[in-house]
């Protein structure tokens, strides 16, 4: 009477270990991804700078006097911007019309003192002939030379004073030592020349930029990295590519301002020079001094 219970007992219990296994051996569908998470995007910096040539820059001072200071600028021939020939004129000095007094004074002195010398050597001569006639001829002869000694000096003297008035008269022109770009002038006619000189000079031909980053994105501005240019006030058209040649070591106060009434003026930046590609150094060979935003490519 026992066994049908226990046959269908067995029968349950084979299906619940058959739902068991089924169950363990289906694959569970894998759990869903965590989403990723984005990167923050980096913002390009920008930063004000200005165009100016690839090469040494000059800074040409006034000549000193005699009493220490420096004349003042009689005129100035050139302005901001203009490109200048080896040797060309750039500014004169109000003491260049009284050194051209004083080289055609000693001018003069010396023209009349070889003319007296010449006198002087023929007398020589004459009582050169007649001392053998006499002591009194002797020492007239002796005499005479003496006079030729002291004349032959003052020409020395008067020769020497020439050279000196020949030196400071070139120093009162100032020429341009090299060719190049006049960048900046720190002095007008009237004015007397300061510390700063009468202009600075740039020496290259091609044309580079200086940008000006602040301090809080220089971490960001790397070497080589591309640059593009746009001008701020119109100056040129469209943009110019440029790349980054150095990045200086010192941290100084802001030289270029915006035109922005509300720009930080006393902002920190660091200086950091930009190479032009060839053909925007040519579209703004004669712009130099132009004011240029510069976007750095993140």
């Amino acid at each position: 009477m026992r066994r049908p219970w226990l046959v269908a007992g067995g029968a349950l219990l084979l299906v619940l270990l058959a739902v068991a296994v089924s169950r363990r051996s289906t694959p569970q569908p894998p759990a869903p991804a965590p989403a990723a998470v984005s990167a923050p995007r980096l913002e390009a910096v920008s930063a004000l700078g200005t165009l100016q040539p690839a090469g040494d820059v000059r800074r040409l001072a006034a000549p000193s006097s005699a009493m220490g200071g420096s004349p003042r600028l009689l005129s100035l021939e050139v302005q901001e911007g203009q490109r200048v020939k080896q040797g060309q004129l750039l500014a004169t000095f109000d003491n260049r019309p009284k050194l051209n007094a004083d080289l055609a004074a000693l001018q003069a002195r010396i023209s009349s003192l070889q003319v007296q010398i010449r006198m002087q050597t023929r007398e020589v001569e004459r009582y050169q002939s007649a001392a053998s006639s006499g002591a009194a001829a002797m020492v007239l002869l002796e005499e005479k030379k003496d006079e030729l000694v002291k004349l032959q000096g003052e020409l020395r003297q008067a020769q020497a004073q020439r050279q000196g008035v020949q030196v400071d008269l070139a120093d009162s022109e100032l020429r341009a030592p090299l060719a190049g770009t006049v960048l900046k002038i720190h002095s007008r006619a009237g004015e007397r020349p300061g510390t700063d000189g009468v202009l600075e000079l740039g020496a290259g031909d091609q044309m580079e930029a200086v940008a000006e980053v602040y301090e809080s994105d220089i971490n960001r501005v790397k070497l080589g990295q591309t640059v593009i240019l746009v001008s701020e006030n119109g100056g040129f058209s469209g943009s110019l590519k440029a790349r980054v040649i150095r990045i200086s070591p010192q941290v100084r106060q802001r030289a270029v301002l915006s035109t922005d009434p509300t720009g930080d003026a006393d902002a920190r930046v660091v200086e950091v020079r930009l190479a032009l590609d060839p053909a925007a150094a040519r579209q703004v060979k004669d712009l130099a001094g132009l004011k240029v935003i510069a976007r750095f490519t993140p």
